[in-house]
């Protein structure tokens, strides 16, 4: 089956022009597949009329084989466009393979996009609301300095008030010390009195001990007179002396004015007193914590705590009971 030149030249024109113009599309793709089947149409009506003319051909014998002599080579170089043009059909259909896929990736990337458009969308309306939030806030910060600007011009008024009283008060300080300085001048006579006061009464307080003393123990010797009868009469002991001693205890003297072992029912005991004219509560406290407490823990028997004085406050009464004492005053000495 032969092609004549102009067929050819005409096949290779167009499938030239559709190599150098093609695009990217389907659609174009498409155009190009028509174009060829419509060359192959007229490939095919060509291939007809020449078997008509090979028929012709017979009649002119040595023309024809001239001709065909021609048409031979004409087939060798159409044979060998041809082979380009299939390599480049090939190389068409793999490019058409590959923009097919490259428009799959495309429209799945689209997909993505139109994903992001809508979150893109909803954060949008997110921060429409939040704007609308933060224009409500402004509007009450406004409303805020608003009045923050009328508390400070307040502010402002009652400083200006502070400065006049700062200064009427510095004006006060001035008299003040001014009158610090007389007071402190009468201080220091009065301070100088004060100390011939004080030295006074240390003469006064030396005086009042040797008169204590001397009272003391006259009260002392009374003690020891009545107390014996008194702790049988109340308490059930039998003491025979009462006398003043002296304890050393954790390397401290310890002096006891009235101290005496006794019996009761049976169980020896001591007897540990104090002698004070006059006996309050606070007395009371003194002698449990300095002379009973640590005399009786050194005594090795049960200790009764005595004291005896002229006068007995009832306070001194109600802190023995509450410590377990007894207090005892000159008169109730003979009951």
């Amino acid at each position: 089956m032969a092609i004549t030149p102009e067929l050819y030249e005409f096949i290779v024109k167009v499938v030239e022009d559709k190599v150098r113009d093609i695009k990217v599309t389907r659609e174009e793709f498409d155009a190009l597949r028509r174009s060829v089947e419509e060359g192959f149409k007229k490939l095919t009506e060509a291939q007809r009329r020449t078997e008509e003319r090979l028929e012709q051909l017979v009649k002119a014998q040595v023309e024809t084989e001239e001709r065909l002599e021609e048409l031979a080579q004409a087939q060798a170089s159409t044979e060998a466009r041809l082979g380009r043009l299939e390599a480049v059909v090939e190389k068409l259909a793999r490019r058409v393979e590959e923009l097919a896929a490259a428009q799959a990736r495309t429209e799945a990337r689209l997909e993505e996009l139109a994903e992001a458009q809508r979150r893109t969308e909803e954060r949008l309306e997110e921060l429409a609301k939040a704007q609308a939030r933060t224009e409500e806030r402004l509007e009450q910060l406004a409303r805020a300095q608003a009045e923050t600007e009328e508390r400070l011009s307040r502010l402002e008024a009652v400083v200006e008030e502070l400065a006049r009283a700062q200064v009427e008060t510095e004006e006060r300080l001035g008299r003040l010390a001014a009158a610090q300085a007389k007071t402190e001048d009468r201080l220091g006579r009065l301070e100088a009195v004060v100390e011939k006061l004080a030295n006074a009464i240390d003469a006064l307080r030396v005086e009042v001990g040797k008169l204590s003393e001397t009272v003391g123990f006259s009260l002392e010797d009374i003690a020891r007179t009545v107390l014996p009868g008194w702790l049988y009469r109340h308490l059930g002991i039998e003491v025979g002396e009462l006398r003043r001693e002296f304890f050393v205890i954790e390397g401290r003297e310890i002096e006891a004015n009235l101290y005496g072992e006794g019996m009761l029912e049976g169980e020896k005991v001591v007897v540990i007193g104090e002698v004070k004219s006059r006996i309050y509560g606070s007395d009371v406290d003194r002698f449990y914590h300095r002379v009973y407490v640590p005399v009786s823990r050194l005594a090795k028997a049960r200790a009764i705590g005595v004291l005896f004085g002229y006068l007995v406050h009832p306070s001194a009464r109600r802190r023995a009971e509450e410590l377990g004492l007894h207090v005892v005053a000159a008169y109730e000495g003979s009951r």
